[in-house]
């Protein structure tokens, strides 16, 4: 039997029922123990609420309420958290002051209607996301809704003043540490996202546009070079071996022909591929998501690139960056020494036979072309990244090991 994996709730969904029992308890004197309200896509979902006049410290004034946030089967750190709403009476001069220096939102549709942030919603400090800088981080979607629910309350009470809404998650200033806010520029706490209000477990769309989202800030921070890796090893050798800051690169996980497209998508035009061989070396060889479920032919790959490697050796001078001309000559020795058939066959097997592309580099290590091969590594994936981007972007690539310390680059060599 296929079990289905749960859908659950976004952020921005708790949110807007949070706000709607908060509404519906200042304007009508409502304690509803349950809410309905419309999502993102149209849907309607009814959700448990409760009072919290004495909920979180970290919270100021009464009428706040709380939803729980399920998001179903996604491994989501937020799932579980309590999500804050409150709706407060304002004067209109009041308003009027929040909509000129305030850090929320108006609505054109509910022109009565401010809505704020709150303790654990984060700031945006940086351009190319879909809030404007220095304003809570509550992505438009969810704004839309949040207003939208507190704005049928409105309505059906007859009331014509202006409210200001406030949304809050105060456990969000801890967990917005395990998220990739504080990489996009969001500071101080989470974001209130989602678009149809529903969250698909294991979705890869998140984290694609996670990726979207850092490549755009970046860009609209004037980054000249986008600087893409897999994960944690290339930031942690970019900063060890380049002296690049963590932060600075874009972490695209497997998605290295998404990322590709995205780069193209969102104008930019100079790209560094940094990355470890096991990933990169399916990226050499043309793979676009490196997940292992699309197959793992690393050392089939990597047995390719030795080959080639010897072979352009014979045909041609290969001279390292910063070598000294006599350990060019004892490198060079060893190439062509490696064209006697056997001993090139038996490494060949070597390679192909590693259970790591660290044990396989461990070998050509031991045979003195380590280097060589991770260069000709770099070489396929730089060819690959001007292939799939139809020449939009002019690349370079760096393919290191970290257990033997070598990499291999796509410039410095004569």
């Amino acid at each position: 039997m296929i079990h289905r994996l749960r859908k659950g709730f976004t952020t921005g969904t708790c949110a807007s029922a949070a706000a709607k029992a908060a509404a519906l308890f200042l304007m009508e004197g409502k304690e509803a123990k349950r809410v309905q309200v419309v999502l993102g896509n149209g849907d309607t979902a009814d959700f448990p609420a409760e009072r919290a006049e004495n909920g979180d410290r970290a919270l100021e004034g009464k009428g706040w309420w709380r939803v729980k946030k399920d998001a179903g089967d996604d491994p989501d750190v937020t799932d579980g958290v309590w999500v804050y709403g409150r709706v407060i009476f304002v004067t209109q001069e009041d308003w009027e002051e929040r909509q000129l220096r305030g850090k929320g939102y108006f609505s054109q549709k509910a022109t009565r209607i401010y809505l704020n942030g709150g303790p654990g919603i984060g700031i945006v400090t940086k351009d190319g996301l879909s809030c404007p800088k220095g304003h809570y981080a509550i992505n438009p979607s969810p704004r839309s809704v949040i207003v939208q629910a507190v704005e049928d309350v409105r309505e059906k009470a007859g009331y014509e003043g202006f409210l200001e809404v406030q949304i809050a998650v105060p456990d969000g200033v801890i967990l917005a540490e395990k998220t990739f806010n504080p990489c996009l520029g969001i500071q101080g706490g989470i974001s209130i996202l989602g678009t149809t209000g529903i969250v698909e477990p294991m979705s890869e769309s998140a984290l694609l546009e996670t990726i979207r989202l850092d490549i755009r800030v970046k860009k609209a921070a004037g980054k000249e070079r986008i600087i893409l890796t897999p994960g944690n090893y290339g930031e942690t050798f970019l900063r060890e071996n380049m002296g690049i800051p963590l932060g600075e690169a874009v972490k695209c996980s497997n998605f290295m022909g998404d990322a590709v497209d995205m780069a193209v998508e969102e104008g930019v035009k100079r790209v560094l591929v940094a990355g470890h061989i096991g990933k990169l070396v399916k990226v050499a060889g043309g793979v676009k998501n490196t997940h292992s479920k699309y197959g793992d032919q690393r050392m089939e790959i990597l047995g390719r690139l030795t080959k080639e490697t010897i072979e352009e050796a014979g045909r041609n001078r290969w001279v390292q960056a910063g070598k000294e001309p006599e350990a060019q000559e004892t490198w060079e020795e060893s190439i062509y020494a490696l064209r006697e058939n056997e001993r090139r066959e038996h490494l060949l097997r070597d390679v192909e036979n590693a259970n790591t592309t660290e044990e396989a580099v461990g070998r050509l290590k031991e045979a003195g072309i380590a280097e060589l091969v991770l260069a000709c590594g770099a070489k396929h994936v730089k060819e690959q990244i001007l292939l799939w981007s139809h020449g939009a972007l002019e690349a370079e690539a760096v393919v290191f090991s970290s257990a033997h310390k070598v990499m291999g680059k796509t410039w410095g060599r004569g």
